[in-house]
């Protein structure tokens, strides 16, 4: 009996001590706690629950051949093709544009949808998990209002490029002063300030600039302010005003190219000595530019001549009214005909060097009551301001833009970019 106790005493030690060294074991375990996956949304759909594929469409490559790649079968690749059709031309699909496949997370990875991306922020899904559903979306849209300043050192797109400011924001300035402000008269010392807007696809992706709400320009120490504004509310289509509610637009563009230099005044008293000093009368403005450098009809009118002739070479002249018509020579070739109407703005030709020219330029000649005068000195008539009963508002509506532009810090050479964000809103 006293030997059964023993031997009783000794297993239960042994089974204890076991025990301990189990706990201690489990207790030497790393701890892994679960952490839930991140969901990754795009497209509206939760990524994490497919197989994704992504790609571009191929040259010669269609909505059947892309599911056929993933063995579709075509039975099943025609009956979507017929339903998807009734929203959507799945013929449309354009080399080099992005799609992306959800497939199932089977052995199959069978193919339940397809997002084709028309741009940046446009896509069209096509769902045929079950029934089969064909619809047209958005991504978000994120627009971010911005800051810019400097002081011209040589050139206003010289200048706004060395900040690395967008060159759509460079022609929208250049746009908007087009009429008040010779930007090959730009000396050096001239100062701007922007206030603009940025889109951005879904906080991240840049997607191109929304537009210029405001923005100011300091040239030969005169100030030059510029607010969008309204005034049409059915086509919501805005214009720049100064800050006397005046329009910037002029009858007359002051120049017939984009970024130029003037390289020959209109002259009555030039002397060439090639000539042996000989009175030579420069009745135009040249602005040279490379060869192929659109020329701009500088005001809307018809266009009474597109021809060539001697010295003048390959030329349009247009007549805007039974006061003013503009002439351009020495094109390499015109993009219109006579009896055509133009707007300001358009395309009429390119520059060349066609007639008696030593260089690539246009000749812009300007004629007022039949004699040609210098635009650059003519009091031009402008276009029509505010309405009268607007100007209260509008004179409310920019005075946070004014304070804001006065407010903006000059970024001059060698300083970081200004440029910060000041609200943000989302589409």
């Amino acid at each position: 009996m006293y030997q059964k106790s023993i031997v009783v005493a000794l297993l239960l030690g042994v089974i204890l001590w076991s025990c301990k060294d189990e706990e201690t074991e489990i207790n030497k375990a790393p701890f892994q706690a679960y952490i839930e996956p991140v969901e990754l949304r795009e497209f509206g759909f939760n990524l994490n629950d497919y197989v994704v594929k992504k790609d571009t469409i191929r040259s010669g490559d269609s909505f059947g051949a892309i599911l056929q790649r993933h063995n579709v079968d075509y039975s099943k690749i025609y009956e979507i093709a017929e339903s998807a059709k009734k929203s959507y031309d799945i013929r449309k699909l354009r080399a080099g544009n992005p799609y992306t496949l959800l497939l199932a997370k089977d052995s199959l990875q069978t193919p339940q949808c397809f997002i084709y991306q028309e741009n940046n922020v446009d896509y069209v899904v096509i769902h045929f998990a079950d029934s089969i559903v064909t619809y047209k979306e958005k991504k978000p849209v994120t627009v971010v209002t911005k800051e810019a300043s400097g002081e011209i050192n040589g050139s206003l797109s010289v200048t706004m490029d060395a900040q690395g400011l967008p060159q759509s924001l460079i022609g929208e300035m250049a746009d908007i002063y087009a009429w008040t402000i010779n930007f090959w008269k730009l000396q050096k010392g001239d100062k701007f300030k922007i206030i603009y807007k940025q889109r951005y696809i879904e906080d991240s992706i840049y997607a191109g600039l929304d537009g210029i709400d405001a923005a100011y320009f300091q040239h030969k120490g005169e100030d030059f302010y510029a607010f969008k504004f309204v005034t049409d509310t059915l086509t919501k289509k805005g214009d720049f005003f100064d800050e006397k509610a005046k329009s910037l637009k002029r009858a007359f563009l002051k120049a017939p190219v984009n970024f130029g230099r003037i390289s020959s005044r209109y002259n009555l008293n030039r002397r060439i000595a090639y000539y042996g000093y000989a009175l030579r009368p420069h009745k135009g403005t040249d602005f040279a530019a490379p060869i192929g450098t659109p020329i701009l009809a500088t005001a809307n009118g018809t266009v009474v001549e597109s021809t060539q002739r001697g010295g003048n070479g390959k030329y349009v002249k247009i007549k805007h009214s039974d006061t003013y018509s503009t002439q351009y020579l020495h094109m390499r070739n015109q993009a219109v005909k006579k009896g055509q109407f133009v707007k300001q703005g358009d395309v009429i030709g390119y520059v060349g060097m066609t007639g008696n020219t030593g260089g690539p330029h246009v000749c812009y000649r300007f004629w007022k009551n039949g004699k040609q005068v210098d635009p650059f000195k003519e009091k031009l008539p402008t276009s029509e301001s505010i309405p009268n009963h607007l100007v209260v508002k509008y004179q409310d509506f920019i005075k946070p833009l004014r304070t804001q532009l006065d407010n903006i810090p000059y970024k001059y050479q060698n300083e970081t970019t200004i440029e910060q964000g000041y609200s943000i809103t989302k589409n």
